[in-house]
């Protein structure tokens, strides 16, 4: 049977209306890339149940986003500079990811994703990362005219960790990516193991300690046209792989 992807959504509200919406470039990569059937999960922790969510999906990912997590879920006051939010979006995948890991159910962070699933495991973000001393600026290109694929082209070294989940999976441990954040861990919790960090230090890809499935998160955009932006590729399909060994 074709496999289901629950892909999470985001708050939006345009000219007084609001609404859920997911970008269109993840359904396309689950239906392109996964081969599977892509379904949006409404960020409105009113109206979700995290352990049928678990049930009904064979995998999840958590996307990038505009609104970072809001300090509180890591212990800090709120600023202008950590801003701006999506509680719902918190409410609902910070306890998604830990019941993923849980149950074993494959779970793929990107970007905002890469964020929730560090600070559900106990790290801290910084809210500007080229704030900090020795760091690049990591995001996008903002200059007039700029193209998407001038936004999204590879433009920093991420070193891996030789004996990670990322090099097997890549068998190297060093590839080039995009870069489009602000924010970034910057303490890591006792279960997130950085596995990859950019030239700057910064961290890059993650994975949680004794997860029983694939519980993956990169800062980067991994979703990018993954058929044309090769280093995207190994990624999906290691992704691809684990839900399609996964049970049930």
């Amino acid at each position: 049977m074709r496999k289901t992807i629950g892909i999470i959504g985001n708050h939006q509200s345009i000219n007084g209306n609001t609404s859920q919406r997911v970008s269109f470039i993840y359904p396309k990569v689950v239906a392109r890339m996964l081969e599977a059937t892509p379904l949006m999960i409404p960020a409105m922790p009113e109206t979700q149940d995290i352990g049928h969510l678990v049930e009904v999906f064979d995998g999840v990912i958590l996307t990038g986003a505009q609104p970072n997590v809001h300090p509180a879920e890591y212990g800090e006051a709120e600023t202008e500079a950590h801003g701006p939010f999506d509680q719902g979006r918190d409410a609902v995948a910070l306890p998604l990811v830990r019941a993923c890991v849980e149950a074993g159910l494959p779970l793929f962070g990107i970007c905002r994703g890469f964020q929730e699933m560090a600070v559900a495991y106990g790290s801290t973000l910084h809210p500007e990362i080229r704030d900090l001393p020795g760091r690049m600026n990591h995001r996008r290109p903002r200059h007039d005219g700029v193209t998407r694929d001038e936004i999204f082209t590879p433009r920093h070294t991420v070193t891996l960790e030789p004996d990670g989940v990322f090099a097997r999976i890549y068998g190297t441990t060093e590839i080039v990516t995009n870069t489009l954040h602000g924010q970034g861990v910057e303490t890591a919790g006792e279960r997130v193991i950085i596995e990859g960090r950019a030239e700057d230090g910064t961290p890059e890809a993650l994975s949680i300690r004794d997860a029983p499935g694939f519980a993956l998160g990169v800062q980067w955009h991994a979703e990018f046209d993954p058929w044309d932006q090769s280093v995207n590729v190994p990624l999906w399909e290691a992704f691809r792989a684990s839900i399609e060994a996964a049970p049930g």
